[in-house]
This record gives structure tokens, C-alpha cells and sequence, in this order.
């Protein structure tokens, strides 16, 4: 069963001539109906996220300056970022559509969870817009989850670095945050070296590939970076920031994934679940409308078992050696830090 709130297509937040615009949604949801699942989809209704569970990640302060600012008739938030006058409404919904999504999957305990959402998340930090992002879709329902008891292990493989997500949950051992992105790129974060804040040591795993790279790359990057954290941590809950604009035919980046991989992906992320009904997808980046089509319904093909036109999966040798050096920075930056955190407690 897949279950999918929306999709909050939010038409009314809209500049003509911007990538993130509202066909990316109608893509996105043409790829749910390619997959042909009759009475296996639910369409659950989005509702406003709340204050309270947006104060969760974000400063009460940007909210309310957020809210004005669209009040007023938006404008430019940064050289990416805009809004209009009924954006905050429609940050609200995408917001509330992944905690929907997510109360969905716990009363059923069974199925595979799709937040379609615009605009997309993972680049708003606590106190600011980023990136397209205005609302950390993502966070919201991850410090919810949290909040309630839950470990979550959030995977971004947006071919940008979530460096909302990271900042948010930087020092929260309760949430495990891993990215694979490519490097260098906007926003300019997501080093190896950056591994989480002094109570959460490691629960930041960040793999930067380089242009070029497909498919095997991003695997071998979870396989040989995360894994071992992954499996230490032992999460109750995966999300997925299921960004689509590391596709080979996106312009807003260079890697080289086909439809095939994301479904790869996706099986690999899945299998980390514990246990049905506790993984969910959220959208984010993704600007080439077939191509989020196609990737789309091969991701969530991949983990409800139905057949897809998916391209082949990719293979390379050009990012294996940016995965080892990731896998040693990352080694040098933990045991720099436990070393530090030892001398600390002995002075003390």
C-alpha cells in the first residue's frame, strides 16, 4: 500500500520562470499513477501544520517574519528563495502533509509513505528560507517522530546537501542524518569532516561526490560510509529526502543517475526500516519533469514490489576514490573529536 498526501500542488505559490514551480508536483504525481496501484494508493488529505509542531524546528521568530513577509506579498527571500502572499499557506500544507503522511503509516502500521510536496524543505534552516525552501518538510516530521520517542534515521540523497536538515538535528542523538550529494555545489556544506555536534558524535554522515559520478557511487557511499552508523543506530523510522534532481537529464547539477538507480536506492534505504509502515518519501529537488516522473515510480516501485519502465542502473569508477576519502575523513573527524571530548572530561 502506498499512501500519499496530496499532492500539494500549491499552484497559488508560483513565480513564472522559476524551477520550482507547480508542474513539478503534476510530474511527480503522474509517476504514482504509473505505477497502476488500483486500490493499493491512498490519497490523504494535507493538513496545516501547526505552530507548535513547526516550533519544533523553527524559531518562533521566522515564523512569525515569514508569515508577515508573505502577508505583505512576498517578494525575494534571498537570490533563490522567493515568496508570494499565499506561500505561507502552502508551507503550512507541505509541512502537514508529511506529518499526515507519517500519523498515516502508524495507524496502519503497514504500506510505504510519499510526502508530494512544494515547495521542497531541506535547505530552510531554523531561523531562515534557503535553497527554494521555505518550511524543513522533512524535520518537522522527523523531530515529531523524535519527540515521541522514535530514532530516525533521515536519508538525503538530493544532489544538494540538506544543510537544514544537518543544522537542525546537528546536535540531537536521536536523529541520524546521511547524505550523499555532489560536490562541489550549492550550498557549500556537507563535508565528510562534519559529523555532528558533541551530543550526537557521528549522527551526521555526509559522502560528497564529484561531478560525473552515477549509480555505483551513491551505493558504495552508503554501503561503505553509512552503513556502519546506520546499523549502530538502530532507527524505528526512515525518511527519505527524495530529491531526483541527481538524474542524469537535470540541469541543475552534473551527476549521472538514471531512474534505474533511484530504484536501487530506494531498495537500500527501504531494507533499513524495521518493520513495515515505518518508511515515507519526502520530495524535494527535481527539475526536469520526466525525469521526476520516471524516478518517482521507480523509487516507490522499488519498495512496494511493482513493475516499472525504469532505465538501467549506471555504473562508474569515478567516484570511488571521493567514497574512500570520505570514509577516512569521516574516521580522522570522529576520532579527533572523542580524543578532544577524553582530554575535556579528564581536566573537568
Amino acid at each position: 500500500m502506498l499512501i500519499v498526501s496530496g499532492p500539494v500542488e500549491s499552484a497559488e505559490h508560483h513565480r513564472a520562470g522559476h524551477p520550482e514551480r507547480p508542474s513539478r508536483a503534476r510530474a511527480a504525481m503522474a509517476g504514482v499513477e504509473d505505477l497502476h496501484l488500483g486500490g493499493e494508493l491512498r490519497m490523504v488529505e494535507a493538513l496545516p501544520a501547526t505552530r507548535d509542531q513547526l516550533t519544533l524546528v523553527h524559531d518562533p521568530a521566522y515564523l512569525d517574519e515569514l508569515q508577515a513577509f508573505c502577508d505583505a506579498g512576498g517578494g525575494d527571500l534571498d537570490p533563490d528563495t522567493y515568496a508570494v502572499s499565499r506561500s505561507w499557506e502552502a508551507a503550512k500544507l507541505a509541512a502537514g502533509a508529511g506529518l499526515r503522511v507519517v500519523d498515516e503509516l502508524r495507524r496502519e502500521e503497514e504500506g510505504v509513505g510519499f510526502a508530494l510536496v512544494r515547495p521542497p524543505g531541506h535547505h530552510a534552516v531554523a531561523d531562515r528560507a534557503m535553497g527554494f525552501c521555505l518550511i524543513n518538510n522533512v524535520a518537522v516530521a522527523a523531530a515529531a517522530l523524535a519527540e515521541g520517542g522514535e530514532r530516525v534515521l533521515v536519508v538525503d540523497w538530493d544532489v544538494h546537501h540538506g544543510n537544514g536538515t544537518q543544522a537542525i538535528f546537528w546536535n540531537d542523538h536521536r536523529v541520524l542524518y546521511v547524505s550523499t550529494h555532489q560536490w562541489p555545489l550549492y550550498p557549500g556544506t556537507g563535508r565528510a569532516r562534519e559529523i555532528g555536534g558533541p551530543d550526537a558524535l557521528g549522527y551526521s554522515v555526509n559522502i560528497p561526490v564529484p561531478p560525473g559520478s552515477s549509480g555505483d557511487t551513491l551505493r558504495r557511499a552508503i554501503d561503505e560510509v553509512a552503513l556502519p552508523a546506520i546499523e549502530t543506530f538502530g532507527a524505528t523510522w526512515v525518511l527519505v529526502s527524495a530529491g531526483f534532481d541527481a538524474h542524469r537529464a537535470d540541469h541543475m547539477a552534473e551527476l549521472g543517475l538514471s531512474s534505474g538507480d533511484f530504484a536501487r536506492l530506494a531498495s537500500l534505504v527501504g531494507s533499513f526500516a524495521p518493520a513495515p509502515g515505518r518508511l515515507a518519501f519526502f520530495l524535494e529537488g527535481g527539475y526536469d519533469l520526466e525525469a521526476v516522473r520516471s524516478s518517482v515510480a521507480a523509487s516507490l516501485g522499488a519498495v512496494l514490489g511493482a513493475e516499472t519502465d525504469a532505465e538501467p542502473p549506471t555504473g562508474d569508477e569515478i567516484g570511488r576514490a571521493a567514497v574512500r576519502r570520505a570514509k577516512t575523513e569521516r574516521e580522522e573527524a570522529l576520532r579527533s573529536a572523542r580524543q578532544w571530548a577524553t582530554s575535556e572530561r579528564i581536566l573537568q
